[in-house]
């Protein structure tokens, strides 16, 4: 039988043995030797195991006829289930006819009650060979839990059972140095048994005994734990499968499995079993100090004063075992410690507390001066550990020499360990006790006398542990305890109980520990080193023990072992900062490491008081985690993935963690690194000095001002942060009591401040005194704090907010603890306007204009608040209202070169029910006004209630005021300080209701939202490149905005002059221009598409193109003769590309002049225009420029009809372009006012050209701009959507890149325009100059694009009757999902075809909504239809004109409901009009049949993604 590895389990339990064929077969096995060291080569057959014989909730078990492994094998077992609880399942396994040892556990037994609510979990027995199966109640049901993967094995010293789960996400296990949080699932095997050894990153065991893991499930959340509750030693194996095999050598089979609906919640029912974690007095929460062998007690007061002196927050001072006399526990050396009674009170007196250390081994020798008195006591109450006899106390050796062991499963040495503890108290007070060396630890082997051979010391087989050998640094196997053999107890006899403190609420922690220990104590991660691998592991370290129930968890900072770098103490000083139990230690004879040791101005100490402070500043947050781990189970440093684990990339992060829900710690934990990573997102700038803190939205975390200790500390007022998500909520919990009394008097709090319980009163009379929120984006104009009977309204002082941070900090409030108050902000919006816009501003020439100067502002001169017009007369009407405003003459003038107009007029018009106008000019003079008519409704909307909008008027300042009624959103707000309305210089500003902003060009722009962050962009046409925030060759003066209702609307200002629009975080907008009028247009949607239908619908609809201008199109400045464009044709015909439009550049020209023809490079051209036409191809040539409008079109047809052919034109440097400024000489001549600022009216006749070339084609032709004015004939509104628009596919400019230009390729083959354009002296970038590869790559993209062709076409069709966008955002038809309003790397074609590009070199992609990543190798696109929708298409061939000759066919996706629609428009694609045009549209459910034909499922092109098992193509007759 081959080897199965993600099948069965090893049969040889160490592959180090490198098993001999012959022992395998004879085991009854299976052997197949590999390579792979680590996998195992022989394993279990199906002959292995058990069979069940009876079943029921119980089971009878017996062993199937196979070889034995290391006999003694038991015949028959019991198998028993309980479903203890909803989520908690037990099943047992053991000697069906003899007791077998069991953990006799204070909290882990047998339950009574049965579960109150339906089980989320099933579990399914299995006969033959015997097995079970534990599944997730969910539809469709899970598999957790499968033993089936290989043989029960059950022998009285070896007891195996292996269970296949459902994912590699595995937490857990221990005490190991675990170098990741997630588990290496390739054949890993990690030993339990609790011994004394140095955690230095191998696969050892060490000082816990922790067989209990988790398993996160998938990104649902869901997961669950299994825990063994057995206390032998044993090893676990991870594996591939992936699956886990436990094998202990003792005990019984004793599983609990914990089903939870997230991480936490799992964690949450592991407590519930073992018991709660116990709360730290809040003390024990601040920063610990601590070193082996200070030598003496003056040497220890040193430490204290000069970490005193620095001022550093720091509440506890350490001994270790060198404060003893000799090293004997309960003593103290009264030469070098003399005064070591009274150091508690010396500690006391600075509000700190004092721990000291005690190993559980006691000296057998004398005291200097007398008896040992403490042992004598532990003789007397036969309180020893004993060799095999029972009664000869068993010797072994620790620190003080010849030691005795106290056996803390007999209560008489607990009754005694309490009375020496209670006595030495009195002796050398003392606030707390650090348990050491309690594994059991022995520097001999066993004990002094050695031990028996026997099956206990020497058992048939050795878990994976350290020295393969059971008594290495510990006690014989065969050694007695009251409760048995150290065998079965090793891992149960170490002191966790609290010692007697009187009533404080003392604590305790231990080096060694057993599921249920955090009841009573915490943990520390034992003897590390000081090194860069050490304080990385630590992370999992402490997220592992939080899982187990331990949350007071840390590592030594600084490392134990070695001379600890500055560097290295400095990192580590920031992350322990954050460690829960945060102490500082280290080991005899290594350099001090204490923070002030490296020098009161040394960066340790700067870093590590402000790390501290920040600490004790969060103390109430943490003391809150901690109370909640204690009531409800929660951890308190928390895995990332914990809070975000549908998040795949957080399931194996462990180089962060958080405390709670709410603060990310981001340590530094390399030499030399300044700058982290973190998921590829974010770059944090972290020097020396800094780590990564960051606040979750939607949480409150209570502060308290920090102080030296926390006696101190406690003292002060309180705060809180508060950060708002996204939606502006959070929430956050306060528990308080006086923080060391035993038990807990509840007094939790949460903002709105509703005290829950009130148990507590806090003998300082504390008051919350500050709190921060974060995440407010605009000023407050009012904040209220009620406490149910009065209400007080916080004065400016209070009031402090930061617009940079988005900071509200409220301040000296004095709120008392324990009451409930309610705090209420108004938002204030701030509206800011610059009154400088133009630069250089100072204080003097800001204070000049009237307006204030704040140099920390921004802007840093801006309007007053009156600032502006107020209104004199209004009137209103059924169908508007016209309002007169006086300038404000309380300020001066703005600017001396343009006059001011006192007087103007506001016309507002009710255009239509979603739609209004309002016009603001000099009703004394005539100005400028743009002299195209729009398309506007005949008569006004004069019935209110037919009104979606209302209106309302400011008066000072004035301002217009726009609502969408029903959800009463103010969209337009002018009534901000700043109008100016000047011969040259024009002003408005608005408040806007949202941040989500789209529009305005042509500049170019980083993202489709607009960034709000105070960015300026210039609208005035230009011969500009596109560049970041350069004007260039169009002007749209229009946006679309967003409503938090997830309504649209847009905006358009009909003005011709140079301006530019300026955004501010407020959210706000600021319109200049130097010229003309304000005449605005309003349409208010409500959708994103409806905005664009009727703003087309007021400006002009798009034109519906030629078909042929659909195709791929070819062009590139540069061509050299007419051979060169002619042998480009023939390649792209011999590659089979499609390709419709060939372009001549000025290169065809006789010096460069419109309307000539080079007769020596370019005379054959005619003649291949003429050949291209005749076999289906088109030709556009450029020209430069327009002239009058009527010569210019006389040129036109004299060129076409005696020069050369052409179907379209190509207009270039329109903007107009000149390559000087202004005149020839630079120097223009006119009016100087016009010139600086400039005025210039732009382009008014294109119109006129458009028709001459209808005249003389007599048919659709096309006309490609590069500037786009003021024409408003259907296919180019200076304001227009312009729906057949495309970039120059792999760049103008620069040498493209093969990876670069073939992905634009497939990008471009989406483009509405698509066209392959470059530059003079740039190589050739046309799909046939790259190769085969990548001209086949372009031919089967394009031919999806000539397949989809239809649906193109009914898309130009549709924008041009209705408006409708062609290149759609996703957030046109996924407005209701706020994650698609900031998409810009996918676009949709119409409703139906989502397109996802590549855009990055060598990546594959990453996109939104549920964020999956696609594959996307170099000759892929992604391409997604949507559900729902029927597409028309076409089959493709090398040209429009071939394949508007074939049949069409129908691409079906049908949605959930098994219905889809579509529609189709079709014409003879060039003809004037919509003659022989035909418009169809579908509807179709899935037990419908469509007619005529139906054909079976076919695909257009690998390339494209397969849609469902439901798609089909319907051709028509």
């Amino acid at each position: 039988m081959a080897h199965i590895p993600y099948k069965f389990p090893a049969c040889f339990a160490k592959s180090s043995y490198v098993s001999l064929q012959q022992k395998c077969l004879e085991r009854g096995c299976c052997w197949s030797p590999l390579s792979e060291t680590n996998v195992p080569w022989c394993f279990f057959s199906k002959n292995h195991g058990y069979s069940v014989v009876s079943e029921n909730i119980e089971a009878k078990l017996t062993r199937m006829d196979a070889p034995s492994l290391f006999g003694a094998d038991i015949k028959e077992l019991t198998f028993s289930a309980e479903m203890q609880t909803e989520n908690r399942l037990r099943f047992k396994i053991t000697d069906a006819n003899q007791a077998r040892f069991e953990v006799p556990h204070e909290h882990v037994q047998s339950l009574s009650d049965t579960p109150r609510g339906p089980l989320k979990y099933r579990l399914e027995l299995i006969q033959k060979p015997f097995g079970l199966k534990v599944w997730r109640t969910t539809s469709p049901e899970k598999l957790l839990f499968d033993t089936t993967v290989g043989p029960l094995v059950f022998a009285d010293q070896y007891l195996q059972l292996s269970a296949k789960l459902p994912s590699h996400n595995i937490y857990g296990l221990g005490e190991h140095v675990h170098q990741t949080f997630r588990h290496d699932t390739n054949w890993r095997t990690w030993p339990i048994f609790t011994r004394a050894a140095f955690p230095n990153g191998g696969t050892h065991n060490l000082y816990g005994h922790y067989p209990y893991f988790t398993c996160l499930e998938d990104a649902s959340g869901q997961s669950f734990g299994v825990f063994l509750m057995n206390s032998n030693a044993m090893e676990v194996t991870v594996q591939p499968a992936p699956a886990v095999t436990f094998r202990t050598i003792g005990g019984v089979l004793d599983f609990y499995i914990l089903v939870g609906e997230t991480p936490e919640t799992v964690v949450d029912e592991f407590t519930k079993l073992i018991g709660r974690p116990f709360i730290p007095p809040y003390w024990s929460l601040g920063f610990q100090l601590s070193r082996w062998d200070y030598g003496s007690l003056e040497e220890v007061k040193k430490v204290v004063e000069r970490n005193r002196q620095a001022g550093l927050p720091y509440d506890v001072q350490y001994t270790d075992i060198d404060y003893m006399e000799n090293k004997k526990i309960f003593t103290y050396d009264m030469e070098k410690f003399a005064e070591l009674p009274q150091f508690a009170d010396y500690m006391h007196d600075k509000g700190q507390k004092y721990i000291v250390i005690l190993d559980p081994a006691v000296s057998t020798g004398q005291r200097i001066n007398g008896p040992y008195e403490a042992l004598e006591r532990g003789h007397a109450a036969k309180a020893w550990v004993t060799e095999p006899d029972g009664v000869t106390p068993l010797l072994g050796e620790v620190w003080p020499g010849e030691t005795v062991f106290p056996d803390y499963t007999n209560q008489a040495c607990i009754d005694w360990w309490v009375d020496e503890i209670s006595r030495f108290h009195k002796e050398v007070k003392h606030d707390a006790l650090w348990i050491d060396m309690n594994e059991v630890a022995n520097f001999v082997k066993g004990g002094i006398n050695g031990c028996t051979d026997n099956k206990l010391n020497y058992p048939p087989f050795t878990p994976s542990i350290l020295d393969d050998l059971m008594y290495s640094k510990t006690l014989c196997m065969d050694a007695k305890h009251k409760w048995g053999n150290h065998y079965d107890v090793h891992m149960l006899v170490f002191p966790h109980f609290v010692s007697t403190f009187g009533t404080s609420r003392s604590m305790i922690f231990t080096r060694s520990s057993f599921p249920g220990v955090g009841k009573y104590s915490g943990h520390w991660l034992g003897d590390n080193g000081a090194n860069w691998n050490d304080i990385k592991w630590a992370i999992p370290g402490m997220l592992e023990f939080n899982l187990f129930g331990i949350p007071y968890i840390g590592a030594d900072i600084c490392g134990f072992f070695d001379d600890s770098t500055e560097e290295l103490c400095t990192r580590w000083m920031q992350v322990g900062a954050f460690y829960p139990f945060s102490r500082n230690h280290n080991a005899q004879g290594y350099a001090d490491q204490d923070p002030a040791a490296y020098g009161f101005d040394s960066l340790v100490v700067n870093t590590s008081r402000h790390y501290l402070n920040i600490r004790y500043t969060l103390l109430p947050y943490l003391y809150t985690l901690f109370y909640k781990a204690h009531v409800n189970g929660e951890t308190v440093v928390r895995p990332v993935m914990h809070e975000f684990y549908s998040d795949s990339e957080t399931w194996a992060v462990h180089k962060q963690f958080m405390w709670g829900a709410h603060l990310l710690i981001t340590p530094v934990l390399d030499p030399g690194v300044k700058i982290t990573d973190r998921k590829a997102t974010i770059n944090m700038y972290l020097p020396e000095d800094k780590i990564g803190l960051h606040l979750r939205g939607g949480g409150i975390l209570p502060v308290q001002r920090p102080d030296v200790t926390t006696t101190y500390s406690r003292r002060h007022p309180m705060g809180l942060i508060v950060a708002l998500n996204d939606n502006k909520a959070a929430s956050g919990e306060l528990f308080w009591d006086d923080g060391d009394s035993r038990g807990i008097s509840e007094g939790l709090g949460v903002l709105s401040m509703q005290v829950a319980h009130s148990g507590y009163q806090d003998p300082n009379n504390l008051k919350f005194e500050n709190i921060t929120v974060l995440g407010v984006t605009a000023a407050p104009a009012l904040v209220t704090v009620s406490d149910g009977n009065t209400v007080i309204s916080l004065s400016d002082s209070q009031i402090q907010y930061d617009i940079y941070k988005q900071v509200l900090n409220l301040k000296n409030l004095e709120l008392e603890l324990g009451k409930d108050y309610t705090v209420n902000w108004e938002a204030k919006i701030s509206a800011n306007i610059d009154c400088y816009p133009e630069g250089g501003e100072n204080q003097a020439k800001c204070e000049a204009r009237g307006c204030i100067w704040e140099p920390l502002s921004v802007p840093r001169c801006y309007y007053a608040e009156n600032h502006g017009y107020i209104t004199s007369n209004k009137v209103e009407t059924p169908s508007g209202i016209t309002v007169d405003i006086d300038r404000n003459t309380e300020f001066p003038s703005q600017r001396s070169r343009s006059r001011d107009i006192s007087k103007l007029r506001v016309d507002i018009t009710y255009l239509s029910g979603r739609s209004l106008r309002w016009k603001i000019f000099d009703p004394e003079n005539a100005r400028y006004e743009v002299p195209v008519p729009l398309h506007l409704p005949a008569t006004p909307e004069t019935v209110e209630e037919n009104r979606d909008y209302r209106v309302q008027i400011n008066d000072k300042p004035f301002g217009i005021q726009l609502i969408r009624k029903g959800t009463e959103e103010v969209i337009w707000d002018s009534a901000v300080p700043g109008f100016t309305f000047s011969d040259q210089f024009l002003q408005i500003s608005t408040r806007l209701p949202s941040e989500y902003v789209y529009g305005f060009g042509e500049t170019e722009h980083p993202t489709y939202k607009h960034s709000l962050n105070f960015h300026k962009y210039g609208l005035f046409a230009k011969d500009q490149p596109p560049g970041y925030k350069l004007n260039s060759y169009g002007v749209h003066p229009f946006y679309m905005g967003l409503e938090k209702s997830k309504n649209a609307h847009g905006v358009l200002l009909l003005n011709s002059n140079a301006m530019d629009v300026t955004f501010q975080p407020t959210p706000a907008l600021t319109y200049h221009t130097i010229g003309g009028i304000l005449d605005f247009y309003m349409v208010l949607g409500p959708t994103p598409e409806e905005v664009v239908q009727q703003y087309t619908e007021m400006i002009g609809r798009p034109v519906l193109p030629a078909y042929w201008s659909l195709g791929f199109q070819l062009c590139r400045y540069g061509y050299s003769n007419d051979t060169e464009i002619a042998d480009l044709y023939r390649d792209m015909k011999a590659a089979q590309i499609p390709y419709d439009v060939q372009y001549a550049d000025i290169d065809y020209m006789e010096r460069q002049m419109d309307f000539t023809l080079d007769q020596v490079n370019f005379k054959g051209l005619p003649a291949l225009v003429d050949q291209m036409r005749a076999e289906g191809m088109r030709f556009i040539f450029i020209l430069q420029s327009m002239y009058t409008a009527e010569w210019w079109g006389e040129q036109i047809k004299d060129f076409y009809n005696n020069i050369m052919k052409f179907d379209g034109l190509w207009i270039d440097m329109n903007e107009p372009a000149s390559f000087v400024h202004g005149t020839a000489g630079e120097n223009c001549l006119g009016n100087k006012d016009l010139e600086d600022p400039p005025y210039m009216p732009r382009n008014l006749f294109i119109n006129v050209l458009e028709l001459a070339l209808v005249a003389l084609f007599l048919q659709r032709s096309i006309f490609v701009f590069l500037s786009l004015s003021m024409s408003l004939f259907h296919s180019h509104s200076p304001f227009s959507l312009v729906f057949q628009t495309g970039a120059d596919i792999c760049g103008f400019f620069n040498v493209a890149e093969y990876e670069m230009c073939l992905r634009w390729m497939q990008l471009g083959a989406f483009y509405p325009f698509s066209r392959n354009h470059n530059t003079i002296n740039m190589p050739r970038q046309d799909p046939v100059a790259w190769g085969p590869e990548f001209a086949a790559a372009s031919r089967d993209v394009l031919n999806i694009r000539y397949t989809l062709l239809p649906y193109l076409y009914t898309l130009m069709y549709e924008a041009h009757a209705h408006g409708n966008t062609v290149v759609r955002p996703m957030l046109h038809e996924f407005v209701t999902d706020e994650k698609t309003w900031g998409i810009d790397k996918q676009f949709l074609w119409g409703p139906a075809l989502l397109i996802t590009p590549a855009l990055d070199p060598g990546k594959a992609i990453r996109t939104a909504g549920e964020f999956v990543d696609m594959d996307a190798p170099l000759e892929k696109i992604n391409l997604h239809v949507r559900a729902g929708h029927i597409l028309p298409w076409q089959k493709p061939e090398n040209s429009t004109h071939y394949s508007r000759q074939n049949t069409l066919g129908l691409i079906i996706a049908l949605n959930d409901g098994g219905v889809a629609k579509g529609s189709l428009f079709w014409d003879d694609g060039e003809g004037i009009g919509e003659f022989l045009a035909l418009k169809g549209s579908w509807s179709i459910a899935f037990d419908n049949k469509i007619t005529p034909t139906l054909t079976p499922t076919l695909y257009l092109n690998d390339s494209i993604n397969k849609i469902d098992k439901n798609t089909f193509f319907h051709y028509l007759n």
